[in-house]
């Protein structure tokens, strides 16, 4: 008879995932070892092996579930029948908000993503390419006509991703500045160089 899963099974991943993700942000992929993981997430370093084989499998879900989260996040607030501007804004709000108390998964993602096999890259490559796509969308609706003639949307695109991915090195919470004033912010400065275009 199979094994069957405990209740708590997914909130005690989730929880590993968590503070697996700030122990290798804090220490490097390679300088963390099995033990020193499970002694940080406290459980037992068998547990830890009960979830994930590997060091490497466990890199893998913590980047393949930050990114499931940042397109569920970004995809949910996507809504179309907005004004481009407004829509565009409300994806960059969705995304400064869905990278809440997930900086150190930020970090790994950044980081890690390379120390993976290519098989394992490619699907979390493919989970990225989704959070670009919706943004691409938005930001053509911004100025069809010359994204029609130029070929700058995945320059365009991927200058907002500069001022988003590192977001987290200078914002604080309580700060001068809310995730709200700077979505609002980094949409102003996109779409005045779009303008401009």
């Amino acid at each position: 008879m199979a094994r069957t899963r405990a209740k708590d099974y997914d909130d005690k991943r989730e929880a590993m995932l968590h503070r697996a993700a700030i122990v290798f942000a804090r220490d490097g992929y390679d300088r963390a070892s099995m033990a020193q993981l499970a002694t940080e997430c406290g459980v037992s370093k068998a547990l830890l092996y009960h979830y994930y084989a590997s060091k490497e499998a466990l890199l893998f879900d913590i980047i393949e579930s930050h990114l499931q989260d940042l397109v569920a996040a970004v995809g949910e607030a996507d809504d179309a029948g907005l004004a481009p501007e407004a829509r565009l804004e409300a994806l960059v709000a969705a995304l400064l908000e869905a990278y809440r108390d997930a900086d150190a998964e930020h970090k790994v993602q950044i980081a890690g993503l390379r120390l993976l096999p290519p098989e394992d890259q490619e699907k979390l490559k493919a989970l990225e390419r989704e959070l670009v796509a919706l943004f691409a969308e938005a930001i053509r609706a911004l100025h069809p006509t010359v994204f029609a003639e130029k070929p700058l949307i995945k320059p365009v695109t991927m200058s907002l991703f500069g001022m988003l991915n590192w977001f987290y090195m200078w914002f604080r919470e309580g700060g001068p500045v809310s995730r709200a004033d700077y979505a609002k912010l980094a949409t102003q400065i996109l779409v005045g160089g779009v303008k401009s275009l």
